[in-house]
């Protein structure tokens, strides 16, 4: 049936290098681009081999050119300091050139690293443009990240210099980042020589003489100073960013620049349908590729303000915090992750706190980073009155490999799915063997080659693990690693990782079916499903619930109930007999649950503390839970 979805969907599969050219329209070429891609290039081939441009130039200087430099282009709100600050293009623009004049007083140039290891304050926004505009290839690393952890990044990377602060703000503590960045910096075998660090007045950092610079010094000895943006291939590196790797060494993702300016500029439009001049809110962290995609890149490329928010969903100061935010600073969408929708579930399920915002400009909710269960979907459509999106993608794609494309046509939810591919993704389900899964059954999610614009050409100086982590298991597709099924209507459900997948008695069973017959429960807030050894069916399927603020029945009341939801909508073949009440579920600071550590606990096996947690009581909680029921 023809739809206006369909027809663009079939239209980018059909003649890509059409599509991809009209939609690089979008974006500001100093060398516009003759053909779309060249399949000699690369491991899969480059796209806009011919093109030049500068990231920095198309976010700002642009639409200062175009008469917008008084628009609002950085909104910082940062309910933990109690600091807001607004910044226009025109602003932002001369902070970026001028900081830009500072890196380039330390050799600063095209084609180096620099390591960004900073909280959600402007600087870090600053300093990123800032390399965009040289040629410098920045890399951020979440601010806060365990010592050894950062030391791997800084050999990989080997950066000319690292963008610091002197903290992070949490709601409850402050975390000092220059004790970890100088453990760091002393474990690296490729340490820089310089380090510009930000202090911040809720904790100031000692200084190393010679090697550490202050920030606010050296921006306002610049005052006055410009710097030019360097013009760049759009197959040139725009940023690395690191993803953890089985082997415990983290894989470097590389983002080339045009490619990823495109494709962004179009998901702007084609699928969060947000226009020039309005206000878009990621509530991520610049630390993770969310962060990267659509509150540096995406909405400035696109002439959309962003809002920076240092703060949480909750406890900055109460549930009601995102409303706030959305209500003062007239967002029209807002892209967050479901861990964030639980928690304000847990904390205020009746949805109170939105009492007294006014809504009434908001038009979208967007949902990514986990799957996103039908009941915390359901509760947000009844609370905000709006579409709310799931969508899913990878640190590997840098935007959605699948989603509803509101600003195509928006399409008809269906709880569970995050509805179908976005142009470019020739999606497939395959079997173990290769051949193609038939509508309905679970099998590994796969990417015919190429990829669209905008996902990664390669992994930083290791293109043979990039052959083997993603395109070695099915020649000729990129693999994703997810496991999931393609309905009757084209509908994509990711149901699990591929290791999520569990074996019980021989059936295969998707962990995240379980987990949203779980949390269908009225008394659930959230809950994780993993695999757990059994020495007659190879694994039995283990529930860890946390249950909503408020609820005072017994705990072991509710896990019986949970048990006989499992067994009556997934059906007595998934074996599930234990589900266990913990206050919290164990998450990296990106909200994904740490299901992978868990089953290790459950397993008795050997397990190291992981690097990106939030908080590491939550896996004592786990084994507690789990002594406790084995008596």
């Amino acid at each position: 049936m023809s739809t206006p979805y369909a027809d663009i969907y079939a239209a980018s599969l059909a003649d890509p290098e059409a599509f991809w050219l009209k939609a690089a329209e979008a974006i500001d070429w100093i060398e516009r681009p003759l053909r779309a891609f060249d399949p000699s290039k690369g491991v899969y081939g480059r796209w806009f081999p011919d093109g030049v441009l500068n990231a920095c130039h198309n976010a700002l200087d642009r639409h200062v050119e175009d008469g917008r430099g008084e628009q609002a282009a950085l909104i910082y709100d940062s309910p933990v300091t109690g600091v807001k600050r607004t910044y226009t293009f025109a602003e932002l623009t001369e902070q970026v050139s001028r900081f830009a004049a500072v890196l380039q007083d330390f050799g600063v140039q095209k084609g180096d690293r620099v390591i960004v290891y900073m909280p959600m304050v402007p600087e870090a926004i600053i300093g990123v443009y800032a390399c965009a505009r040289l040629g410098a290839i920045h890399s951020v690393v979440f601010g806060g990240f365990a010592a050894a952890e950062l030391a791997k990044r800084i050999d990989d990377a080997r950066p000319k210099l690292i963008l610091t602060a002197s903290c992070g703000i949490e709601p409850t503590r402050k975390v000092a980042y220059k004790p970890l960045l100088d453990q760091a910096i002393a474990m690296s075998a490729h340490a820089p020589d310089t380090v510009i660090l930000l202090q911040r007045p809720e904790l100031s950092a000692e200084m190393m003489r010679g090697r550490d610079h202050d920030w606010e010094a050296l921006r306002d000895a610049a005052n006055g100073r410009t710097s030019q943006c360097e013009p760049m291939a759009a197959t040139d590196p725009l940023y690395i960013l690191y993803t953890s790797g089985t082997t415990g060494t983290p894989k470097g993702v590389v983002r080339d620049t045009g490619g990823y300016l495109v494709a962004l500029a179009w998901s702007m439009s084609g699928l969060y349908d947000v226009k020039p001049g309005e206000v878009f809110w990621c509530a991520s962290d610049i630390g993770w590729v969310v962060g990267h995609s659509y509150i540096i890149y995406g909405p400035l490329i696109h002439g959309a303000s962003i809002v920076l928010y240092e703060g949480k969903p909750i406890g900055t100061p109460d549930a009601g915090a995102f409303w706030r935010v959305i209500s003062e600073h007239k967002a029209v969408a807002l892209f967050t992750a479901p861990t964030a929708f639980r928690a304000i579930r847990k904390e205020d399920p009746k949805g109170e706190k939105l009492a007294g915002y006014d809504l009434s400009g908001f038009r979208t909710l967007f949902l990514a980073g986990e799957r996103a269960d039908p009941a915390t979907i359901e509760w947000a459509e009844e609370k905000l009155g709006v579409p709310v999106i799931d969508h899913c993608w990878q640190t590997e794609t840098g935007w959605a490999i699948v989603g509803n494309p509101v600003g195509i046509e928006l399409l008809p939810v269906k709880h569970g799915s995050p509805t179908v591919p976005m142009p470019g993704y020739d999606l497939k389900i395959l079997e173990d063997d290769g051949r193609e899964a038939p509508a309905g059954k679970l099998g590994n999610i796969v990417l015919k080659l190429p990829l669209p614009p905008g996902c990664l050409p390669t992994l930083w100086n290791d293109e043979a693990r990039f052959r083997k982590g993603y395109l070695e298991a099915f020649p000729g597709y990129y693999q994703t690693s997810d496991a999931g099924f393609v309905d009757e209507d084209g509908y994509v459900f990711f149901m699990a990782r591929t290791d999520d997948i569990i074996n019980v008695a021989g059936h295969r069973l998707s962990t995240g079916g379980m987990e949203e017959a779980i949390a269908s429960h009225p008394d659930v807030a959230e809950c994780a499903v993993v695999g757990v050894a059994d020495a007659v069916k190879g694994q039995a399927p283990v529930g860890f619930v946390v249950l909503k603020a408020g609820v005072d029945r017994p705990a072991d009341e509710v896990e019986r109930e949970i048990v006989d939801v499992v067994r009556n909508r997934v059906g007595p073949v998934a074996a599930f007999k234990t589900a266990l009440t913990v206050q919290r579920l164990p998450k990296t600071r990106s909200g994904k649950i740490l299901r992978g550590t868990i089953q290790k606990i459950a397993d008795g096996e050997d397990w190291t503390m992981p690097a990106t947690i939030e908080d590491p009581t939550a896996l004592d909680e786990i084994g507690e839970a789990l002594k406790e029921r084995r008596g």
